[in-house]
C-alpha cells in the first residue's frame, strides 16, 4: 500500500465529519440520486419495450399475417411511461443537487470558521515561518478546490456508482453472456485509472504547492511595491516570477496532461465491450435467443456502464486538486498551537511590577540568543531598552507577550509567573504601539474604539485629545466617521502613529509597550507623539525600544543589551558617566547629527 493511503483515508475521513453536521439534507440527496439512477436505468428498459413491439408489429405486416398493424395503444402506453420516467429523473437531479448546494456550502462555511479560528490558536513562531500568501492560499484556494469539487463530483460519483450497478443488474437480466463481457471492462478501467491517478498525483500537489508560493510572492511584492521601484528591482521581480510561475505551469501541465490520458484510455476499454456486446448480441438474434429490443436495451447499458466512468475520469483532475488540497488543509489544522493556558489560571489585579529571573530562549536549539537575563521593573516606571541591530530587544518584548515561552527560568508579573495566567487576560493589560501603525478599513472613530469595543463616542473624542490628535481628525471632511482605505494610505505615517496611540490610551492598559513608535517620522510630529506618549505612560509601567536616544533621557531605568546579555543598566546620567557602550552610542548619533 502506499504510504500516503492511510493520510488520505484520515483526511476522507475528517472532511467527512464536516458534511455528517448537515446529515439529513446529505442523505436526503443520496436518496434522491439513487432514485435519479432507477429513472435512468429503466430508460434502456422502456425504449427496448416499445422497439420491440414495433419491430414486431413491422415484421408481421411485412410477413402479411392477416390483421398485422401498429399497436398504437401499446406503443403509447410506453411513451407515458418514458414521460414519467423523464419527469421522476428531471425533479430528483434537481431537487438533490440543491439539497447538496446546502449541504456542500454550509460545510465549507464550518471549515473556514475553523481555519480562522486555527489561526487565532497558532504561535507567531509559526507564522515567522511561513509566506503569508502560502497560508492565504490555503483558506482561499485550497478550500475552493475542495467545494468545487464536492460540488460537481460527489452526487455524480455516487450516481456513478449506483448506475453501473443498476446497469449490470438489469443487464444480467437480459443475459448473463452479454455481462460477462460488461464485468471485463470495469476492473479494466480501474487499472487504468489507478495507474493514471498515481502518476499524476504527486503533480497535483506540486501544483498546490507552487500556487502557494505565487500568492505569496505576489502579496510580498504588492506590499513593497514601492520599495520595488525605488530600487529598481522590477527585472529581478519579474524573473522572481517568472521562475515560481514556470514551476506552476508545468506542474500544472504534467497534471493536467496525465490526468487527461484517462478518458481515451477508459473510453478505448468501453468501445472494445460495446463492439463485443454488439456482435455477440447479433448473433444470439440471429440464433433467436434474443429479441432485437434486448440488443439495443443490451447496448444502452453498456453505454450507461462507460458513462459514469468516463464522467469519473474526466472528474479526475478536479478530484486530485481537491485531495492535494485536503491535505494541505488537514496539514495546516494539525499545525501544533499554543501551549493551553494554566488549567486553573489567577484573576488579575495588575499593579504593573515585572521580573526577568533567570531567563533563557532561543529560536534555534543550536543557536542560544538569550542566556540567564534577570531585571527587575516596579511598577510606574519606564524601562528603556537600547543596543544593536540583533541585540535581543525585540526577542525581550514577545517573551512579555507570551508570543514565545522562556525555554528555562521565567518572568513574574506580580510575583505571578506569566504562564500561570490565561493569555487573553493577561495581554488584555498590555498596550502597545509599534513602528509599524496598523489600521484596518473602517472609519477613524472604529479604528480608536478597537482598543476598547464597549468605548462610547466620548470615550473616543477624549483619547483622541489625550494622543494630540483630535484636531486633525477635525480637520477632515467627515470628522471621526472617515473612512480609512484598506492599505491606509490617504493618512499620513505620523497621523496613523497617533491613532495607534489613541486607540492604545482607550484600552487603558496597565503596561505599556512602545516599540520605535518615532522612528519613522518628522522632528515636528515626534514631538506630538513624544508628547503623547507621556500622558498615556504616566501611573504605568512602560517598556520603551528606541534608536533615538534623545527620546529616553527621563527613564527610570536604560538597559543597554547585546547579543542577548544586558551588558548596562542604570539611569541616563549614571550610563553617561561610566563612558561605556551607551556613552559611546549616545555621543555617536549627536555627532553623526552634527
Amino acid at each position: 500500500m502506499n504510504v500516503n493511503e492511510p493520510k488520505k483515508v484520515t483526511d476522507l475521513f475528517r472532511l467527512w465529519q464536516y458534511l455528517k453536521n448537515y446529515r439529513i439534507a446529505f442523505f436526503a440527496a443520496i436518496f434522491l440520486t439513487i432514485l435519479m439512477s432507477i429513472m435512468s436505468v429503466i430508460e434502456p428498459y422502456i425504449l427496448g419495450l416499445g422497439i420491440t413491439e414495433l419491430g414486431k408489429n413491422i415484421a408481421d405486416i411485412l410477413s402479411g399475417v392477416p390483421g398485422a398493424s401498429i399497436n398504437y395503444d401499446y406503443l403509447k402506453w410506453v411513451l407515458f411511461l418514458y414521460f414519467i420516467r423523464g419527469l421522476c429523473y428531471q425533479s430528483t437531479n434537481f431537487f438533490s443537487q440543491r439539497l447538496m448546494t446546502k449541504v456542500v456550502q454550509s460545510s465549507m462555511n464550518d471549515l473556514r470558521a475553523d481555519l480562522d479560528n486555527k489561526i487565532n490558536r497558532l504561535p507567531v513562531s509559526f507564522f515567522d515561518s511561513q509566506s503569508l500568501g502560502d497560508i492565504l492560499s490555503r483558506v482561499t484556494n485550497d478550500v475552493d478546490s475542495i467545494s468545487n469539487a464536492l460540488q460537481q463530483s460527489l452526487l455524480q460519483v455516487v450516481n456513478a456508482i449506483l448506475g453501473i450497478t443498476f446497469a449490470l443488474s438489469m443487464l444480467l437480466f437480459i443475459s448473463w453472456r452479454l455481462t460477462l463481457i460488461a464485468l471485463v471492462m470495469i476492473p479494466l478501467s480501474y487499472i487504468i485509472s489507478k495507474k493514471v491517478t498515481n502518476l499524476s498525483q504527486p503533480y497535483f500537489r506540486a501544483q498546490a504547492k507552487h500556487l502557494g508560493e505565487l500568492n505569496g510572492f505576489v502579496q510580498e511584492n504588492l506590499t513593497g511595491f514601492s520599495v520595488v521601484k525605488l530600487y529598481g528591482k522590477e527585472e529581478d521581480s519579474v524573473d522572481e516570477f517568472q521562475k515560481i510561475n514556470s514551476s506552476l505551469q508545468k506542474a500544472g501541465f504534467k497534471a493536467a496532461f496525465i490526468s487527461g490520458l484517462m478518458t481515451p484510455l477508459t473510453a478505448l476499454v468501453s468501445n472494445g465491450a460495446y463492439i463485443s456486446i454488439a456482435v455477440l448480441g447479433i448473433v444470439e438474434v440471429l440464433a433467436g435467443t434474443m429479441t432485437i429490443g434486448n440488443v439495443q436495451a443490451a447496448a444502452q447499458y453498456v453505454w450507461q456502464i462507460n458513462q459514469p466512468i468516463t464522467m469519473i475520469t474526466q472528474l479526475s483532475a478536479i478530484i486530485q486538486s481537491a485531495a492535494a488540497a485536503t491535505q494541505r488543509i488537514f496539514g495546516f489544522l494539525d499545525e501544533e498551537e499554543m501551549q493551553e493556558d494554566a488549567q486553573k489560571p489567577l484573576t488579575m489585579d495588575v499593579q504593573g511590577t515585572i521580573s526577568f529571573e533567570n531567563v533563557s530562549f532561543s529560536y534555534h536549539p543550536d543557536q542560544p540568543l538569550i542566556k540567564d537575563f534577570n531585571v527587575d521593573v516596579k511598577s510606574g516606571e519606564t524601562v528603556a531598552i537600547v543596543g544593536p541591530t540583533g541585540a535581543g530587544k525585540t526577542t525581550m518584548i514577545n517573551l512579555l507577550m507570551r508570543f514565545y515561552d522562556v525555554d528555562s527560568g521565567s518572568i513574574k508579573l506580580d510575583g505571578h509567573d506569566i504562564r500561570d495566567f490565561s493569555r487573553q487576560d493577561y495581554r488584555s493589560q498590555f498596550g502597545m504601539v509599534l513602528q509599524d501603525a496598523w489600521l484596518y478599513q473602517d472609519s477613524i472613530k472604529e479604528n480608536i474604539r478597537f482598543g476598547n469595543l464597549d468605548a462610547s463616542d466620548d470615550d473616543v473624542r477624549r483619547a483622541a485629545e489625550a494622543a494630540n490628535v483630535d484636531h486633525f481628525i477635525q480637520t477632515l471632511s467627515d470628522g471621526y466617521d472617515t473612512v480609512i482605505n484598506q492599505e491606509a494610505s490617504n493618512i499620513s505615517l505620523g497621523q496613523k502613529q497617533l491613532l495607534t496611540i489613541a486607540r492604545t490610551f482607550i484600552a487603558d492598559p496597565k503596561v505599556l509597550i512602545l516599540d520605535e513608535a518615532t522612528s519613522s517620522v518628522d522632528t515636528r510630529l515626534e514631538a506630538m507623539i513624544q508628547k503623547a506618549m507621556k500622558k498615556i505612560m504616566q501611573g504605568r509601567t512602560s517598556f520603551v525600544i528606541a534608536h533615538r536616544l534623545s527620546t529616553i533621557r527621563d527613564a527610570d531605568l536604560i538597559l543597554v543589551m547585546d547579543q542577548g546579555q544586558i551588558i548596562e543598566q542604570g539611569t541616563h546620567n549614571e550610563l553617561i558617566a561610566k563612558e561605556g557602550f551607551y556613552y559611546r552610542l549616545y555621543n555617536s548619533q549627536f555627532q553623526q547629527q552634527d
